[in-house]
């Protein structure tokens, strides 16, 4: 999966990197964990985190955390990140617009969310 971007209400700019890239019989598994950045970068892939860093261990100023889906649609778990941490608004927000893209097969090949 790509990285996705999206701007949520408060015009924070959201780069979010699934934790993993799986695939099983040739089609891409979702993953549950997803790490949160302030995308300062404006919505450019090629601005990565290395996949093989821990995430509890980022010192990068632009992470914002961590977002697991527990029980998708029930329950979900926030680790906030060192340098900035997000409010509920911005958290629920999140998760509602990780929601619409683990929901939406068609946007995993863009990982854009802007409406």
């Amino acid at each position: 999966m790509k990285p996705i971007f999206f701007t949520i209400d408060n015009k924070l700019p959201v780069k979010v990197i699934p934790d993993t890239q799986m695939h099983q019989d040739g089609h891409p598994v979702l993953t549950y964990n997803y790490n949160v950045y302030f995308d300062s970068a404006k919505n450019n892939p090629a601005v990565l985190l290395s996949k093989d860093e821990p995430t509890d261990n980022i010192t990068d100023p632009d992470y914002m955390g961590a977002i697991s889906f527990e029980k998708p649609g029930h329950l979900f778990t926030y680790t906030p990140g060192e340098h900035r941490i997000l409010s509920r608004n911005e958290i629920e927000e999140i998760i509602e617009r990780l929601t619409e893209y683990r929901n939406t097969p068609d946007k995993w090949a863009t990982g854009n969310l802007e409406q």
